[in-house]
């Protein structure tokens, strides 16, 4: 079942890259007391995921972050090491960058995409949300090749 707007954010965990190397993180340290804007999308240094998609809240991290949001955080099925290396060439140091290794937390929220067809395995649909202190109040999940809902810009205009 697909996560929705009102439903809590699953207890499952991220890594991240710190100067130590990667760590891991819960989903109520991301999330609890916070508002948080996340991205998730279905690969570090894909096209349009680095040309588009995260490109536009580096871009709008200061207008996100005005509105009140506590974190903007990016999020994929790759692996921390990727995650650290594709913020630094973004020059995403104002996003929290999620590492979801093995889709656990995709596929709790209902939102894996099967891209075997093109040798990239369970990624991430690519979608955006809002959420307040652990409930989801604000879901847009793309259609294939498609940067609408989640898109920097749309995001600005529901928060």
């Amino acid at each position: 079942m697909t996560i929705k707007v009102g439903d809590k954010i699953p207890a499952i965990g991220f890594s991240i890259m710190t100067d130590d190397g990667p760590k891991g993180v819960s989903s109520e340290e991301v999330f609890a007391n916070k508002k948080v804007v996340l991205i998730a999308v279905p690969g570090a240094f894909t096209p349009g995921c680095s040309m588009t998609h995260l490109p536009g809240f580096v871009v709008n991290a200061e207008a996100i972050l005005d509105k009140g949001v506590d974190t903007i955080a990016c999020m994929s099925v790759n692996d921390a090491f990727v995650m650290g290396a594709w913020s630094v060439n973004q020059n995403a140091e104002k996003i929290l960058m999620l590492a979801d290794g093995n889709g656990e937390f995709t596929s709790e929220l209902g939102l894996a995409n099967d891209m075997s067809g093109f040798g990239m395995g369970r990624r991430a649909k690519r979608f955006g949300m809002i959420v307040d202190n652990e409930i989801v109040t604000y879901l847009g999940i793309e259609e294939p090749g498609e940067i609408k809902v989640s898109a920097a810009d749309y995001i600005l205009k529901e928060l």
